[in-house]
This record gives structure tokens, sequence and C-alpha cells, in this order.
């Protein structure tokens, strides 16, 4: 079978670096290598025709019209047309499938904004602010051209269809959560409400046209995540020591859409390791340093939710031990992608785009493909010793603790001898001095309690909290500030989250 053509048109100058890249990315890719052949006009053969006669004649015989704009408009002819705008005419008079990608840039030149103006009237199209989120937005238009044209039976996981799914199994409630975030976070270019539901979920590649709902549609926004797929979970534990032993510390399973199973994974974490105050010298409000950074903490993982192989049975780990945090996901990395290239500078390649982008677009991916090296930066900035990660049956992310956690083994060990106690009374009351609290002191009682509420409940209100606490709704929010924890979302649906 002849491999579909796909004509890559923009203004030459502006996206030299993107149209390079693209063409690269399709002619490598495992998949899309086999399907696919990009056509760029700078890498025309010299011809005895005129360039513009050149360009459209590959314009009107591609199979798909890949279409970037930006800021420029680009050369115009005598009619006052660039030859982007000549290409897409083309395409669009010869029916060839049109998919456009539209750069995020403070302001467009006049005749480009106007161009821009019609495409949002003709086509849908994806915004992006980084080849990164361009790439991943490709790669979902172009797997809904291959099932669309049958020529992919069984997609990636993410972008499969679940055939029972409709829209209503969708909670209109956490896209609108998402919707607020993402505009706040990444300028998502369309507002909420429910008659634009399909546009919003068609922009992210998560419907078809005809309401089909994909997998990544379920895992973001379902009712009932667990409904369609039961091992979508987090499962968290924390250990005595620094081996897996009974009896632990604590045990729980997170269910949930994937941002929930984050912040539930994160707050667990965040609410069990040492949160070290700094002294009331400068002013009355202190800083509070936690153990581990909350920028690796969550992006560990951020990336095992989303990095994930849904297709295993297996859920996502989070284990909290005396010496180290370990996050495992099933699955492994994706081809061409080794531990040595993590630790790197490397491109983004994630498991599953179309789940990784809503994802990026809500802010907890800080940018495609830098998730590692931040982990890595984070933790040394705080002298920590350097994450580690591992490929075995699973892929592993290991963060080191504070090497001076040894100090407090009689913690654990008065905790051990009396598990029927309670377990965060222990170690608050328990704790032994060393050097450290010269200059530092340990979160009162108060505080603590409300770490482990939290912890275990990220949907527990304020009030909740101030009556299980018998203290004023407004020392709750003192004390959450000062934990750097706060409220995302509605008052109804939302859940507390911890700031990074």
């Amino acid at each position: 079978m002849p491999k579909k053509k796909i004509f890559i048109s923009s203004v030459q100058s502006e996206f030299q670096s993107e149209r390079k890249q693209l063409a690269e990315y399709i002619r490598q890719d495992a998949l899309f290598s086999q399907y696919f052949e990009p056509f760029l006009f700078e890498e025309l053969p010299a011809q005895d025709k005129s360039a513009q006669t050149a360009f459209l004649e590959q314009a009107a015989n591609a199979d798909v019209y890949l279409l970037l704009i930006g800021k420029k408009y680009g050369y115009e002819d005598a009619k006052g047309i660039s030859p982007t705008e000549r290409e897409y005419n083309t395409a669009t008079a010869h029916h060839v499938y049109r998919l456009a990608f539209i750069k995020e840039v403070p302001q467009r030149e006049e005749k480009e904004e106007l161009f821009k103006q019609r495409i949002d009237n003709e086509v849908i199209r994806n915004s992006f602010g980084s080849y990164e989120v361009l790439q991943s937005s490709v790669y979902a238009s172009l797997v809904d051209y291959m099932i669309k044209n049958n020529l992919l039976h069984s997609g990636p996981f993410d972008s499969s269809i679940f055939p029972e799914a409709t829209i209503n199994d969708l909670d209109y409630a956490k896209i609108r959560w998402f919707v607020g975030i993402a505009r706040e976070k990444r300028q998502f270019p369309l507002q909420y409400s429910e008659d634009n539901v399909h546009q919003i979920l068609s922009s992210l590649h998560l419907i078809t046209d005809d309401e089909k709902i994909k997998n990544a549609a379920l895992l973001l926004f379902a009712k009932d995540v667990q409904k369609w797929f039961a091992s979508a979970t987090i499962k968290c534990a924390q250990f005595y020591g620094t081996k897996v032993q009974k009896p632990m510390l604590s045990q729980q399973i997170y269910g949930g859409n994937v941002f929930e199973m984050v912040d539930q994974g994160v707050g667990f974490v965040m609410s069990r390791i040492n949160q070290h105050v700094g002294e009331r010298i400068h002013s009355a409000q202190v800083d509070v340093t936690p153990e581990l950074p909350a920028q690796a903490v969550t992006e560990a993982i951020v990336n095992a939710v989303v990095h994930r192989d849904y297709n295993s049975t297996g859920s996502v780990q989070v284990m909290l031990f005396k010496d180290r945090l370990e996050v495992w996901n099933p699955g492994r990395l994706p081809q061409g992608m080794t531990i040595k290239k993590l630790t790197g500078e490397h491109s983004s390649r994630p498991v599953n785009p179309v789940l990784a982008n809503p994802v990026y677009l809500a802010g907890y991916i800080e940018q495609m493909g830098t998730g590692t090296t931040d982990i890595i930066d984070s933790c040394e900035a705080m002298n920590l010793k350097t994450p580690e990660f591992y490929q075995s049956e699973d892929f592993r992310t290991i963060l080191w603790r504070a090497e001076d956690i040894d100090n407090e083994s009689d913690t654990t060990e008065n905790v051990s001898q009396n598990v029927s106690q309670n377990v965060s009374q222990n170690v608050s009351q328990n704790v032994s001095q060393n050097d450290r609290q010269n200059d530092r002191q340990k979160l009162g009682k108060r505080q603590q309690k409300i770490l482990h509420l939290i912890g275990d409940n990220i949907y527990i209100s304020a009030e909740d909290i101030a009556q299980k606490l018998n203290v004023t709704v407004r020392t709750v929010y003192r004390d959450l500030k000062t934990l750097h924890i706060k409220w995302s979302g509605s008052t109804k649906t939302g859940h507390w989250v911890f700031e990074k």
C-alpha cells in the first residue's frame, strides 16, 4: 500500500525548525513511518515549472494538509495572497483532509490574524506553545485520521474508542473545572458551556465527530473512571523501615480521574514526610520546607499516572520508606528512549499523548519533555541524593529522603512497638531531637493533624477540619497558607492540592 502524503504548509522562515522536526518525527516514528510520507517544499528537487505551480500541485495531490499558523502572513503575490493561503485554498478545493495548528503568539500580522479567523470558522484546530505540544497534537490528529480511514483498527490505548461509552458517561463538572484551570494555566482558547462540550472534547481529540468516546476522555472526565478501568488506581503505602514489611504505617487505594489520582497520591506523600518550619525572625509568617520538594513528588506521580500502560491490570504504586520514596508504574519506556537519555535533555515521547496533552494544559506537567530532569534538579537543589530511575517489569522512580532521617529511627521503633495507637500522634510526639532543630522547629500538632486529615481525604472541607480540631475556620485557612495547601475547583467538586 502506498504511503499517504502529508503536505506541511506554513511560512517557511517562521517555522523552519518545526517543519524539519515534524518531518523527521513522522519518518522515524514506528507507526507513522509505515503509513505516511511528509512533504516539505524545501526538499523538492529542481523542476521545469514555476515554484508556485509545483507546490500547488503537491497540495492538490496530498492526502493530508497540515497547516501551521503563527505571527507572519508571508510573501504576497500580485493579488495580495500568501503561498500558505493559496496552498490552503487548493487543499480545500480538492477536498484534502485538513489539519490546522495555531501557535500562541502575543500578536499576529493583520492578514495572518484574518487568515486565522477564517481557519477558526472552517477547521477544528489546536493551539500550541512549544514544539512538544505541537508534536503531541499532530500525533493525536494523525491517529484520528488513521482510524477514520480504516488504517488503524486497534489504535494506541488512549486514542482508542470505548464502544459502550457515551457522552452522558462524562461528568460536565469535571470538564468545566478543566476548562477553567486550562484557561488560567495555558490560555486554553475555548470557554465552557454545556452547548460546546463536544467542541471542547473534539479540540482535545477525546471524541469523534459522531460522538464516540475515547479511552482518554473516560480517564479524564468520566463520572466513574473505575467502572470502565478497574486498575486505574493509585496504591499508596507508608512503611516503618527501608523494606516492604508488615505492619505498615498507612495504606490507601485512591481512584477518581487522572487529576484526582495525582492529587491524592501527592497528598498522601506530602502529609507524611517531615515539614520543617523556619523561625519567626522577620515576620509572623514562617517558611515551611517539606523534606522532599513538592515539585519532584508531583512530577514523579504525574509521570506514573499519565505514562503508565493502561492495558495492564497493575496499578500505580507509591511507597514511602524511612529513607526514600518509590513510585512504580506498569509499562515500559517508549521505543528509542533509555534511562540515560531521561537524565539529560531529551525529546518528549509520551506513551499516551492524547491523555498527556490535557494534563499539560491543566498545569500538572510544567513543560513537555522536562519531567525527569526537573525531578533531578529540584532534589539536588535541596542537597538530596540524585534521584534514580529503573526499568524492569515496571518503571520505577526513586527519590531519596534527607540522609539524616536515620537520626529519627527511634520514632519508627516506638511506633512499631505500639501499632494500635494513633500513628500520626506517635510520630509527632516521639520524633527525636537532633542538631537540625537548633535552627528549625517541627510543625505544631494542629498543623500536623491538618496534614493527616487532608492526606487521608483531599475533599474534606475547611469547615469539617475546623470542627474536628475545635478551632475557627479562619485558623484553619491560616495554617493551610503556611503549609502551602490550596483549594482547587468549585466549592462542591474541588479538592485540596499541595502547591509545587
